[in-house]
């Protein structure tokens, strides 16, 4: 399989999108989507069954609020999916979405500037049309960019993120499918690493990343918890803090695992359900299960990653917490 009719699909779907006035996004998704799509976003989105409401209560209000928006892609990629339940074609992009912040979103004030809304989307294809989608975005970052920190202390550095070093993660040619092969079997290894990772095996931590990963791997984390650059940095600046933390934590599994070259990713709803035990991202935790739903998105360089963008639905895992952060900047 070469993929390319369904990624035709979504790249028409998206200048469709963008060149549409807001009145007529319904005829749009109604071209593009299947009648009954199940769009999955994060919170306070979440979950949205039907072309009518996701009209509604996610695209109306964003064209409204972002004028003129441009999909800035720097990942675009489709594999065949084989996790039982979701079996298929998905394609996936990642980027950002860019626009002037000119009216006020889920209570972020707008800024009358440039705001550029993190995000990473995966959708299944289906008879023609796109019938599921997961699209996760970062939307503390945006609200930084509004002058909101909705944190109050993070272990790496939030910024504008970047594409891949490499400036190749946009595949809309057919790619050999080999090298997706390769990637995705160095991602499945180091999933059952961090599976295991209360094991007893007697390695390090260091030594457990330095089996899937370069030593110059940057991990794009999401605002709140912040980006890190080298396996030492990375082990001191979120992977050992974030296992201090969470001394319990279950794997759900994930929704979608695809790869294609030497890209590839995943998303899960919920990928982990944690329990936290001390102060996480400097907010006084309590003693109680919470989910997070993530995508990761992977580069790989030879035999190991070297890149690794990661979207948290922060806001969901903190309401379950107790911590309302849509409700504080209203």
């Amino acid at each position: 399989m070469n993929f390319q009719s369904e990624k035709q699909v979504v790249l028409n779907f998206y200048n469709a999108l963008e060149a549409s006035k807001i009145d007529e996004i319904p005829k749009v998704l109604s071209k593009y989507c299947s009648e009954d799509i199940l769009w999955r976003g994060f919170h306070p989105f979440n979950e949205i069954r039907g072309i009518e409401k996701l009209y509604s209560q996610f695209w109306q209000p964003f064209k409204k609020s972002f004028f003129n928006y441009q999909r800035r892609m720097d990942i675009f990629l489709a594999g065949y999916n084989t996790i039982s339940g979701n079996e298929g074609v998905w394609v996936v992009s990642m980027g950002h979405l860019m626009g002037l912040f000119d009216n006020t979103w889920i209570g972020i004030k707008e800024t009358k500037k440039i705001a550029m809304l993190r995000y990473c989307e995966f959708n299944k294809i289906q008879n023609g049309k796109i019938s599921e989608v997961a699209m996760f975005f970062d939307i503390p970052h945006l609200m930084l960019q509004a002058g909101i920190k909705a944190f109050p202390s993070e272990t790496g550095i939030s910024l504008v993120q970047p594409g891949p070093l490499t400036h190749d993660g946009l595949m809309f040619n057919e790619q050999d499918p080999n090298e997706g092969n390769r990637t995705l079997e160095i991602i499945e290894n180091m999933i059952n690493d961090v599976k295991v990772w209360k094991s007893t095996t007697g390695i390090s931590l260091i030594e457990e990343l330095k089996k899937s990963w370069n030593d110059n791997m940057i991990w794009w984390g999401p605002t709140g918890i912040g980006s890190t650059y080298t396996i030492n940095r990375y082990a001191d600046q979120h992977a050992s803090p974030f296992r201090q933390v969470f001394k319990e934590r279950k794997f759900n599994g994930h929704l979608c695992r695809i790869t294609e070259g030497n890209f590839g990713g995943f998303f899960g709803w919920p990928n982990l359900t944690l329990t936290p035990s001390k102060i996480f991202m400097g907010i006084t935790t309590t003693p109680k299960s919470s989910e997070m739903r993530v995508i990761d998105m992977y580069r790989r360089d030879g035999n190991k990653l070297s890149e690794n963008w990661v979207f948290i639905d922060l806001l969901y895992f903190w309401k379950i917490l107790g911590v309302d952060i849509i409700k504080v900047i209203k």
